[in-house]
């Protein structure tokens, strides 16, 4: 009978193989989901690359893509090299036959297993580390470009006396090199290992020689290639020491080299070099020894000599020669340390004086005029007055301001300005359609004055309404780009935008140039891709003309065309030229400034009002050199990004601008009536004054006992014990030359521990002005109240309980503005406004303003009043009366009547008379020498009177 296919178990099923339609659909398939995951990860390239065409700053793609792309080659090719040479000469360097062992028999089983992959196992790994390894190296395109366009320095290190640009932009890039040489060389010697062991080049337990000749001399090598590159960390380090951070227990963080780094550690890197070169001679030199017995000795003595010429050594001299005089020994460092922080965060030319902090008169009346002449009080705070503008100049749910608004110069006048946002969580109906099409952008400028209220404690606004009208004139009111707008929108096509609502909803079609086309489906799918939303694809909203709009935070876009830059936490927006602009102040940083003490942006720029829209965006957050190198500006309607140079001479900035040819515009280019809105940045001042609680001492001894170390106090009006922000205020330093107020930003300090005012810091912030950026710092030599212990008094005063006390039973929550420090006659005069939000107003209204006059000769330190309005309360400090004249001082003396007496008599009390009047009109003017000429004038005319009455009385 014939077999057809029966057994044990049955009858047995052939499997004919897929037809061939069906081996086409599934190649088919396989082929579009290759395609498709190939256009997921294409789509996201692809969308960046519209994006950076349509901000016209495509070369800062282009040029960064190619650098990551070339890094990522070049080092992915050179590790893969590395490993398979090694690999593949390992192979052929096996021995021609095994010894017969237990060990070798084993290692047969996986070299035959191996044997018909060979040549795919090579490729894989070597495939694999440099996919690693290109990957880390692509990483590295920053580091590659300032080395390539360094720029120099003009600048030298007091140690090796190199140019500053080695340490910026060459040392990290040898760096890089030298930890790629090391990840080679170890890959190499243990793929290499491996491969010598699992063909018998290396044996553990086999009897006779534990490796072959040519196992030895190979591994040696790469031994010998490791050590060698191990001399070459040792000289490297030599360099590091001048940008060491290290904790010095005199001065706390500490950048640059001390005694023992230059006495014993600098000799001991030298001494190790040596040590590894002569190590690294006694490995290669087994290529004809056949050895390892010298090399390794001589590695045995490297780990040895690291051991106690790099580790006992130094401390040793630390503990019996620097110790015993530690002050006098690390002087010199100290002053090296003191001179490149100062000169690396801009704050050597710091005018410090000394402030008595006492009162060089006792005249009130002539403290009274001068407290209206030294600073536009600012009773307006950004930081309060949000909830006001929400209430009072929405308009619309869907519109929003900032929590913190913003303070500008409008004619001269120091000014609060929000803009009226699109805030998408106020829609009432939310849809696709409705958040990404008809609700797309913010509507005018709000601007209030800052220095004065309406007669309900309102701001009084300068620039209000929807659409807004104002002392701002005519100007694009549409807000495409914004701090608020973080979603995408598309506009341009067939659906409308909701524009304003005034009797009647208006509508609007973006006709600005920014954006990135949806035109074509090539595009759109991308986008769909990119953003996750397959509506993309196929609505019918979207059409000919039809754009994206996104990346529409000032910072993001800033961000995104400079990646090298550190972004300020806080743009602010200018109505300039008609339009609104937003500016950007924009940082470059390094960590490689020899000597300079670094620096945590992300916590020095941390103050009271930082969140997470006001925190700095920084490429490195620990850095140890800042210049405050780009203005930048981003069109509110239009999007246009432009960055102009604004540090001339910033060797960083260079750099970059040779790395990035064309992105950043001259100074010179900058409209003149930006230049009016330019100010000085708060994050590099909040840096600069961190840096200066301890490098206002220049003297080394000094600056080693800390004694007169200082820190930011709290804010005093907030309860989480966070630094105080700095203020803007218009406002006279003494010893400031000409007449007016200049726009500054100013900080109080206190000695480190204590309450009392330490030192009073402001900086020219306006750009116009031929001493912007000019430091102004105040010693206080005596025991003067600070801002803590200025609000505790507030706080205890009766008249504050009580209208707390009042405030509370009405229902009403009190909200204490920003504490205004302003230096007054050798004192100090605090300004702090005071709001009330009750149940009648949802937002807070000013009711009160607290002043309070402090220096050392006060009984309790300070004069504090507490009344309706700013006059009140400083007629109330100086006791002075309260119709907004000041009293003379009592002479002892007032003007008899003229009448009666002999016309010598006469004449004299009308000359007193004239001398009476001629004083008040000059006590008013302010003109304190003519007004001691009338008093000289009032005591003759009244001595004449008196004699010309004694004589009649004779008569």
């Amino acid at each position: 009978m014939p077999d057809r296919g029966g057994g044990p178990t049955g009858p047995r099923i052939r499997v004919g193989r897929p037809s061939r339609r069906a081996r086409t659909l599934l190649m088919t398939l396989g082929v579009l989901a290759v395609l498709a995951m190939a256009f997921v990860m294409f789509a996201g390239f692809w969308t960046d690359w519209l994006w950076y065409r349509s901000v016209h700053y495509s070369s800062v793609f282009t040029t960064t893509l190619w650098t990551k792309i070339g890094l990522f080659l070049v080092f992915g090719l050179l590790m893969a090299a590395a490993v398979g040479v090694n690999i593949w000469l390992a192979h052929r360097l096996r021995p021609p036959l095994s010894a017969m062992s237990m060990e070798q028999q084993s290692l047969d089983r996986y070299r035959m297993g191996i044997q018909p992959f060979k040549k795919w196992l090579l490729l894989g790994i070597t495939a694999l580390v440099g996919l690693i390894a290109g990957a880390s190296a692509s990483g590295q395109w920053r580091t590659w470009l300032m080395y390539v366009n360094g720029v120099s320095f003009d600048q030298k290190d007091p140690q090796f006396h190199l140019d500053v640009s080695f340490y910026a932009f060459d040392l990290p890039w040898y760096r890089f090199l030298l930890g790629f040489g090391f990840a080679a060389a170890v890959l190499s010697l243990i793929a290499a290992a491996l491969v010598h062991y699992l063909y018998g080049g290396l044996r553990v337990t086999s009897p006779g020689a534990r490796a072959t000749a040519a196992a030895t001399g190979h591994l040696s090598v790469l031994l010998g290639i490791f050590v060698t590159l191990k001399a070459v960390a040792y000289w490297l380090d030599r360099y590091g020491l001048a940008v060491k951070s290290s904790d010095f227990k005199a001065t706390g963080n500490w950048t640059g080299l001390r005694y023992v780094d230059a006495n014993a550690y600098l000799p001991a890197k030298t001494i190790l070099f040596c040590i590894a070169v002569i190590c690294a001679l006694l490995f290669f030199a087994t290529l004809w020894r056949r050895t390892w017995q010298l090399p390794m000795i001589g590695f045995g003595l490297m780990v040895l000599s690291a051991i106690l010429i790099g580790g006992l050594y130094p401390a040793i001299v630390q503990k019996f020669t620097v110790q015993p005089n530690e002050q006098a020994k690390e002087a010199p460092y100290i002053q090296k340390n003191i001179d490149a922080t100062r000169e690396a965060y801009q704050i050597a030319d710091t005018d410090v004086v000394d402030y008595s902090g006492k009162s060089s008169t006792k005249d009130t009346a002539k403290q009274r005029a001068d407290a209206d002449l030294a600073a536009s009080y600012r009773l307006i705070d950004p930081n309060v007055v949000s909830p006001t503008f929400q209430q009072l100049e929405q308009k619309r749910k869907y519109y929003g301001f900032p929590a913190t608004l913003d303070v500008d110069r409008y004619k001269g006048q120091d000014t609060v300005i929000g803009l009226r946002e699109l805030n998408i969580a106020g829609i009432q109906k939310h849809n696709w359609i409705n958040d990404h099409f008809t609700y797309t952008h913010g509507y005018g400028a709000i601007t209030a004055k800052g220095t004065a209220t309406d007669s309900n404690g309102a701001p009084v606004f300068t620039e209000s309404g929807l659409p807004t009208t104002g002392n701002l004139g005519e100007y694009q009111q549409r807000i495409y780009y914004g701090e608020k707008t973080t979603q995408y929108s598309i506009v341009g096509g067939p659906q409308k935008e909701l524009d304003y609502e005034d009797n009647g909803e208006k509508t609007t079609s973006y006709a600005g140039k920014s954006g990135v086309s949806l035109s074509n489906p090539f595009n759109r799918a991308a986008y769909a891709v990119t953003l996750g939303e397959p509506q993309i694809l196929y609505s019918g909203a979207i059409g000919e003309g039809s754009k994206i709009l996104y990346n529409r935070t000032p910072k993001q876009r800033v961000e995104a065309v400079a990646p090298w830059l550190t972004i300020d936490g806080d743009a602010y927006p200018a109505v300039v030229g008609g339009q609104i602009q937003w500016v950007v102040d924009a940082y470059t940083t390094t960590n490689g400034y020899p000597y300079a003490s670094r620096t945590t942006l992300g916590d020095t720029t941390a103050d009271s009002l930082t969140d997470n829209q006001r925190a700095v965006v920084a490429q490195q957050n620990q850095v140890n050199y800042i210049r405050n190198s780009v203005k930048a500006t981003v069109d509110a309607y239009t999007g246009d990004v432009k960055l102009y140079q604004w540090d001339e001479k910033d060797p960083v900035l260079k750099t970059w601008m040779k790395a990035f040819p064309g992105t950043v515009k001259d100074k010179s280019e900058i409209p003149t009536d930006l230049m009016s809105h330019l100010r000085y940045p708060q994050d590099m001042f909040k840096v600069q004054r961190e840096l200066l609680t301890r490098y206002h001492v220049t003297d080394p001894k000094q600056f080693y006992s800390g004694s007169d170390a200082w820190q930011v106090p709290n804010d005093p009006t907030t309860k989480d014990n966070r630094a105080v922000p700095p203020y803007y205020l218009s406002m006279k330093m003494p010893g400031q030359k000409g007449d007016g107020q200049q726009f500054s930003l100013t900080t109080t300090f206190t000695p480190s521990g204590r309450p009392n005012l330490g030192g009073f810091m402001a900086v020219d912030a306006d750009a116009a002005s031929p001493d912007y950026g000019k430091i102004r710092l105040l010693r206080v030599t005596s025991e003067v109240p600070g801002p803590e212990q200025v609000q505790n008094k507030l706080n205890g005063l009766p008249a504050v309980a009580n209208f707390v006390r009042d405030m509370k039973g009405a229902d009403s929550d009190i909200e204490y503005g920003n504490l205004l420090t302003v230096p007054l006659d050798g004192g100090f005069l605090y300004v702090e406004p005071v709001y009330a939000q009750g149940n009648n107003s949802h937002y807070p209204l000013l009711k009160k303003v607290a002043v309070s006059y402090a220096d050392a000769d006060s009984p309790d330190g300070d004069t504090t009043a507490f009344a309706n309005t700013l006059s009140e309360a400083l007629n109330e400090v100086f006791g002075v009366d309260g119709t907004g004249t000041t009293t003379p001082p009592d002479t002892g003396t007032t003007p008899p009547p003229a009448t009666g007496g002999n016309a010598t008599a006469k004449q004299a009390i009308a000359d007193a008379q004239k001398a009476y009047d001629d004083g008040q009109a000059a006590l008013k003017k302010g003109d304190w020498e003519a007004y001691g000429k009338a008093q000289t004038a009032l005591q003759d005319a009244l001595q004449r009177a008196a004699d010309a009455e004694a004589k009649a009385k004779k008569s």
